[in-house]
């Protein structure tokens, strides 16, 4: 069974399942993350949804890329959880089915490109307070332990 963040299932929603994979990038005692302006203006784990026929490993290298301007290395599983919720910028309802990795972050190549996404390092029990989805702050408390 894979464990459940967030708000509660709305009776009689229909929900797509949305794959997706995130990244902890820690880095000494600090974690990349990416501040996402505008509609949101929150702090997430870098990644995004998985696209259809897309592989999770390159998604997620393609995700933190666009999100943090960043390539990474030795991507590791170390879990996954379900979360759903209304994603407003597909107009849908999501089961977002969440993949968690633990990676190091190898090279900075530029700023992201993905549009008001920020890169930004936060001390890792800060991040575990900030970071909007409460199953990422799930993970990276679990960093802290």
């Amino acid at each position: 069974m894979i464990r459940r963040y967030g708000e509660p299932v709305v009776a009689g929603q229909d929900y797509r399942i949305r794959p997706g994979v995130y990244v902890m990038l820690p880095r000494g005692g600090d974690i990349l993350c990416t501040f996402q302006a505008g509609q949101f203006n929150e702090f997430q784990l870098p990644g995004g949804g998985i696209d259809p026929g897309e592989h999770p490993i390159p998604a997620l290298h393609r995700e933190v890329l666009e999100e943090t301007g960043w390539r990474i290395a030795e991507p590791l599983r170390v879990g996954a959880y379900r979360r759903f919720c209304y994603m407003p910028e597909y107009d849908r309802w999501a089961e977002k089915l969440c993949h968690i990795y633990l990676a190091r972050p190898v090279l900075r190549l530029g700023d992201p490109v993905e549009k008001d996404h920020t890169a930004v390092w936060l001390p890792i029990a800060e991040a575990a307070h900030l970071i909007a989805s409460p199953g990422d702050r799930a993970f990276v408390n679990a960093l802290t332990q």
